[in-house]
């Protein structure tokens, strides 16, 4: 009898999760077509998982996982359907979860930087944090060094976790049209740019280190004031707002770089590959990486990327990216001016990324949490002999 594996998808349609989610579901369901699986999503939800194969289905569940009742509720539901195993696809696991499961942790930001407003809710995150991956029948880390977070931090046994990479939007890998063609031209005219720019994608909480990035921007630009190409250069950031982040917002303004500072916040996917393909650089200062995905993003559509040496980042973005102190201004203006200067040519740094950032991929990602469900999986029936 095949077995019948549950996923949460509950956050199918979220920016980061999200993602993660619909590329695994799509890997598995490609390669796959013997298990059954049901996802538990929301009403709205019906569009994003449309076009999977027979053996898939889907659960209706409303209440959402930052829901008290949650904790309770949501096992009772996962009990009625009887699952041979449930997929967690990221560290939000009900107190009462039903066993076994696997979860699968993307990193641990909100315990080194999150500061709540007392001690007690955050040792209570903590709690909560730590049980989910205790637990677990089965930790799915997205990198080494998230692996090492778990085990050294948390103390889950390292033989309990096992190392599945994140990849890219399969998305990137089919370009709906030239770099440079016009599509990309009327999307770039749509938001009035016709200058070379430096890009930033994420999100811009504390340990993404935005401030200093502006920081060094302000001091490039001094620096190819006398440049014929660059001397316009601007910094656009996507992926979130500013108006969360006063900090952001002073570095700006003493920075002087009021008006070659773009916020966009988040842009259409086409959008997206579209400002990859055309910026000069990106640029990603960040103080700590579960995985790194949007400098793999980059470096597949051939953008050179400068990065900080921090978490994750190293292992994936490999030899292919440069590397500067984040807690260094000075290191940071020096990169981006060799980069945007010739001494890093975009046609080299193209050809090392996307041949480093194509070694990721959701099917291979798909067949290695295969593995570790179907050996869960055949583990939990032997004992039921």
């Amino acid at each position: 009898m095949a077995s019948h594996i549950v996923i949460d998808a509950r956050r199918i349609r979220d920016f980061g999760i999200g993602t993660y989610i619909r590329s695994l579901v799509q890997a598995l369901g490609a390669i796959d077509r013997t298990t059954q699986y049901t996802l538990v999503s929301g009403p709205a939800d019906a569009r994003a998982l449309e076009g999977l194969p027979e053996n898939f289905r889907s659960a209706l569940y409303a209440r959402s996982d930052h829901s008290a009742l949650d904790h309770a509720a949501f096992p009772i539901f996962l009990r009625g359907l009887s699952p041979d195993l449930v997929h967690i696809p990221l560290n939000r696991v009900p107190l009462l979860m039903i066993k076994p499961y696997v979860v699968t942790i993307h990193d641990m930001a909100n315990i080194f930087f999150e500061q709540e407003a007392s001690s007690l809710r955050m040792q209570l995150r903590r709690y909560r944090f730590r049980r989910g991956l205790v637990r677990a029948n089965r930790v799915i880390a997205v990198s080494e060094a998230t692996k090492r977070d778990v085990e050294n931090q948390l103390g889950v046994p390292s033989g309990r976790i096992t190392r599945v990479y994140n990849a890219p939007d399969p998305g990137f890998f089919n370009r709906a049209g030239a770099p440079g063609g016009p599509e990309q031209q009327l999307t770039l005219e749509r938001y009035q740019i016709n200058y070379p720019f430096l890009l930033y994608a994420g999100n811009i909480r504390k340990h993404k280190n935005i401030p200093r990035l502006v920081e060094a921007f302000a001091v490039v630009r001094d620096q190819l004031a006398a440049h014929p190409v660059y001397k316009d250069l601007r910094l656009v950031i996507i992926g979130d707002t500013i108006s969360q982040y006063p900090s952001v917002r002073q570095a700006v303004i003493k920075s002087r770089v009021e008006n070659v500072v773009r916020f966009l916040g988040f842009v259409p996917f086409e959008t997206l590959r579209c400002f990859y393909e055309s910026a000069a650089g990106f640029v990603f200062p960040s103080r700590y990486e579960g995985f790194g995905l949007p400098p793999l993003e980059a470096m597949l559509l051939g953008c050179p990327a400068v990065v900080a040496p921090c978490g994750a980042l190293p292992e994936v973005c490999g030899d292919a990216a440069i590397y500067a102190d984040p807690n260094d201004e000075a290191a940071w203006a020096e990169a981006i001016s060799v980069l945007v200067q010739g001494g890093v040519t975009r046609e080299r740094a193209a050809s090392r990324g996307q041949a480093h950032a194509s070694q990721f991929t959701w099917r291979r990602s798909g067949e290695q949490l295969l593995n570790v469900i179907d050996a869960l999986v055949s583990r939990s029936d032997g004992r039921n002999q």
